[in-house]
């Protein structure tokens, strides 16, 4: 037996009892005469004592031999400490070691496995086996598994069914890039894999299933950013005979659900909002909550001057700062120069102080009196003592960069508390969304997304108003879920496929499968996904997802610690028909 207690779990009470412990060397610190050291596992940690009163001589001299990392086995006596440390669940007691086995000797690791490492993130990606060592990590992983859980029971008491869908499947050419697979026995053919399970789920559905869900791992061949992995993973969830709010009530449930028990935070409100006003309101689609600036549009108050960088724009627009009109001008210049990155791509910035006394001051007085500044004020809400700052521009890009601008003051202004959540649900998204580059629509969710049965007219009219029965679900800033109603019947779906570009003979080689059990019965049925691991991490009190994820990849796409993707042997390629040209 290596152990009969965990490194966490030894207290007061276990005094005088004999254990056996096994775990990694955490720290040590060498008198000489004794020899204290800290041994670790996942539980947590607990101290040995070697001293030359109580402890055999050789047993003494080999504890001096440890290092750092060391996986070792004692045996001993729960012994009372004397300096009793307040800060570990153990430190009320020590182990007086009396038999000491080195498992394994280890190398001095590249950085410290401490909560508060010297590694940087790219040594640590390397040696991802030692950072899972420290707490930080290794206490995101344990979070991952218990949120999971929680989905599990939700889901499972509420009837569903956890189905398994196939990770070999046929590339389609909606949506992002498919990561591709060749096929050994059927050369010159590919697999695809998914990108996410839809097809499947719906075909679960024209299987009679009801309500399935999966807690799955999906890929995408995407262009990369810091949050954003090739390979995620979703809960996937699908119903049967079901509308728009029964879903939404569900997987409200499902996040009232895991904020209690998780965080035990009880969230009464899942205010709506639609898509359009997401975006008139707050420039994006998934909207923070948790504070104010809302947008305000000065085109009626503000385009009546002799301004022409206003007069010329489609859009002027403006959010009222809390409190900031105490800025200096070096702080206002900043904020100016932070727009005007390329990552924001705004020209510059219009501000006006909301002074105490009632009196504005703006970097645009030259133009623009009190009565008109005060106009500004009511259009956005400010109040005295606050900033209002204005873009201008063609109306789709100034409201990103607003967005933007809004998000970057608030966390300045520490108006994003990690602890506190304010879910969102946004509707009503457009079904087709115009792409310049292909001069076509492209579904803005995907194929199999309903339309709102009183615009299909629209269709064949004005696309690009029609509605789609979808809904995201936003929870402080992030998208965590998004689904929709699908489509059930073939007439419907076909015209979907014409409008985004299909022929029919295309449509029934990519889709013909879906399109045929549509035929045998399919029932009215829609579903959602959530971003697992983007919902852990909010959960954490996180935004970024990497230290949720056991083996992630860097922002490049690749896996550092086992150095893919690599090149492959000339015979496996053979093998596969593939040639390529060097």
């Amino acid at each position: 037996m290596y152990r009969s207690h965990s490194c966490g779990e030894l207290r007061a009470s276990d005094i005088n009892t004999e254990v056996t412990l096994s775990g990694w060397v955490q720290r040590i610190k060498d008198l000489g005469a004794i020899n204290w050291v800290v041994i670790r596992d996942r539980y947590g940690l607990t101290q040995l004592v070697f001293d030359q009163e109580r402890t055999e001589q050789n047993l003494l001299e080999r504890s001096q031999k440890l290092g750092r990392e060391f996986v070792i086995q004692i045996k001993g006596k729960v012994i009372e400490r004397e300096s009793k440390n307040p800060n570990m669940p153990t430190g009320d007691i020590e182990i007086l070691v009396t038999e000491l086995t080195i498992l394994n000797e280890a190398q001095t690791p590249p950085f410290t496995i401490e909560d508060e490492t010297d590694g940087g993130e790219d040594i640590r990606m390397k040696y991802r086996y030692l950072d899972i060592r420290r707490d930080p990590v290794k206490n995101s992983l344990m979070f991952r598994h218990q949120v999971a859980m929680q989905v599990r029971n939700y889901l499972s008491n509420a009837g569903f069914i956890e189905v398994e869908t196939p990770y070999l499947i046929k590339s389609t050419p909606e949506g992002a890039r498919d990561f591709v697979v060749p096929s050994r026995m059927n050369e010159g053919q590919f697999y695809a894999l998914p990108q996410s399970p839809q097809t499947f789920k719906q075909l679960l559905m024209v299987g009679g299933m009801d309500k399935y869900f999966q807690i799955v791992k999906c890929f995408r061949d995407e262009d990369l950013r810091a949050d954003r992995q090739p390979e995620f993973t979703q809960i996937d969830c699908e119903m049967a005979f079901v509308e728009q709010e029964d879903i939404l009530g569900i997987f409200e449930g499902l996040t009232r659900y895991l904020l209690q028990e998780i965080k035990g935070v009880t969230i009464d409100e899942f205010p709506r909002m639609t898509y359009d006003e997401a975006m008139k309101t707050y420039g994006n689609d998934k909207p923070d909550i948790r504070f104010g600036m809302k947008f305000g549009e000065l085109n009626a108050v503000a385009q009546h001057k002799e301004f022409k960088v206003f007069n010329d724009a489609e859009l002027v627009v403006a959010i009222a700062v809390p409190g900031a009109a105490s800025y200096t001008r070096k702080e206002i210049d900043k904020l100016i120069d932070w727009v005007r990155r390329p990552q924001v791509g705004a020209l510059g910035m219009v501000y006006v102080k909301c002074n105490e006394d009632g009196t504005y001051k703006s970097s645009v007085d030259k133009f623009y009196d009190q009565d008109d500044l005060a106009k500004w004020a009511e259009t956005t809400g400010a109040k005295a003592g606050d900033l209002i700052c204005v873009l201008s521009g063609a109306a789709h890009k100034v409201r990103g960069q607003l967005s933007a601008l809004r998000m970057e003051i608030a966390e300045r202004l520490g108006l994003r508390n990690p602890q506190e959540f304010a879910p969102l649900w946004v509707v009503d998204f457009p079904l087709l969304e115009w792409d310049e580059d292909t001069e076509r629509y492209h579904a803005m969710h995907h194929p199999f997304t309903s339309p709102k049965p009183e615009d299909i007219a629209l269709l064949d009219t004005e696309p690009g108003k029609v509605r789609a029965n979808a809904y995201d679900l936003v929870l402080n800033g992030n998208e965590i879920g998004g689904g929709s109603i699908r489509i059930h019947d073939k007439e419907t779906q076909a015209l979907m496929f014409d409008h985004l570009g299909f022929t029919p003979e295309e449509a029934k080689a990519q889709f013909g499968f879906l399109m045929d059990a549509f035929e045998y019965g399919a029932p009215p049925h829609g579903g959602i996904a959530f971003g697992f691991d983007r919902l852990v991490a909010i959960l954490g009190g996180q935004e970024t997802i990497r230290d949720f994820i056991a083996f992630p990849k860097n922002n490049s796409g690749r896996d550092v610690m086992i150095d893919a993707p690599a090149d492959i042997d000339k015979e496996q390629l053979k093998e596969l028909n593939i040639q390529l040209d060097l």
